[in-house]
């Protein structure tokens, strides 16, 4: 077997802890990981690790948690590691020219879409939201573009139509870890490839924010379904009930039955007992049939418990928005 590889590693979320855990399982040595500062966290704001630190103090690596890299005593630090290759997952900030060039044979980010494809923070979700049947990682050699670089590895898994967010997050991470083996492993055999990105296909995949996670029911209701999905467990679909917030999480698309078309959006609609059927779309001519739902304050549950505790809460004709009236986001 080739010379296995000095690595330093760069990540912070639980998505790139699960490639470090791959890398202390390896042949390849970890000398050195770097991870964003602690942040404050919970009801006392009390500066926590994230799932990196956490797992490298765990196995006694020495844990760097630079403000930036973009000063010379920092890029001096990392040079005295002496890597071979450094490999970047979910880390959260930019490397300079000056950084990518201090690893021997570069900088290998782990990337979770089919690269050209979903480039920037959030592709996990967006390709959910978009209804892609297909995700996956790419293990990409590093410029200073935004995700840019050249394709070395790829491995792919289907999203259906009941992945939610969080369930895709947690196969990507695990293959993830997989694939970076699989590359370094080439790397050092001197058989790693890289192909530039194709200029077609590029798509850009824009940060979550809890102000789009709001139901607007004119939309349509495959539209509304997929974004449920995507959107569970962060930042989680919702809608006015009243003046409290039902959150969604799991829902389809399905065909109106007889008189569901002529209600307005956001009306709800007789139920099956075990989901909430909602009126979708421009002319109310749609139906998001929804699951599974959270209370304000309580556990999310199936809705046939939602409706068997507080179904007086849920009647036939509510209209579900702002002040019982159409959402709007």
């Amino acid at each position: 077997m080739p010379r296995p590889l000095r690595v330093i590693f760069a990540g912070t979320p639980a998505f790139a802890a699960e490639s470090l855990a791959a890398l202390l399982k390896s042949a390849h040595q970890v000398v050195g990981v770097y991870t964003q500062p602690d942040r404050p966290a919970g009801r006392g704001r009390k500066l926590t690790p994230g799932p990196v630190k956490t797992l490298a103090v765990e196995h006694g690596l020495p844990v760097l948690q630079p403000a930036t890299l973009r000063e010379a005593d920092v890029h001096a630090e990392l040079a005295a590691l002496e890597a071979d290759v450094m490999v970047v997952a979910a880390y959260g900030l930019i490397l300079p020219r000056t950084v990518l060039a201090i690893p021997a044979l570069g900088c290998l980010n782990i990337h979770a879409s089919l690269l050209p494809r979903w480039r920037g923070a959030a592709p996990i979700q967006r390709a959910i939201e978009a209804g892609d049947t297909e995700s996956g990682v790419t293990i990409m050699q590093m410029d200073e573009g935004l995700d840019t670089g050249d394709i070395l590895l790829t491995r792919r898994t289907p999203i259906t139509t009941t992945t939610t967010g969080g369930e895709l997050h947690d196969t990507l991470a695990a293959l993830g870890g997989q694939a970076i083996i699989e590359a370094l492993d080439d790397l050092a055999a001197g058989t790693l490839t890289a192909t530039p990105q194709p200029p077609e296909g590029v798509t850009y995949a824009a940060k979550l924010s809890k102000i789009e996670a709001e139901m607007d029911f004119s939309r349509p209701a495959a539209e509304l379904a997929a974004r449920v999905r995507a959107f569970n467990p962060w930042p989680v679909a919702w809608c006015w009930l009243g003046d409290d917030r039902l959150r969604l999480l799991m829902a389809e698309a399905t065909h109106p039955g007889k008189g569901d078309t002529e209600v307005s959006p956001g009306t709800l609609l007789a139920h099956d007992g075990k989901a909430l059927r909602i009126a979708c779309g421009p002319a109310g001519d749609q139906v998001l049939r929804v699951t599974q739902a959270q209370w304000p304050g309580g556990k999310a549950l199936p809705v046939r418990d939602l409706l068997n505790s507080r179904g007086d809460r849920l009647p036939v004709g509510l209209r579900l928005g702002r002040a019982g009236e159409e959402t709007s986001t």
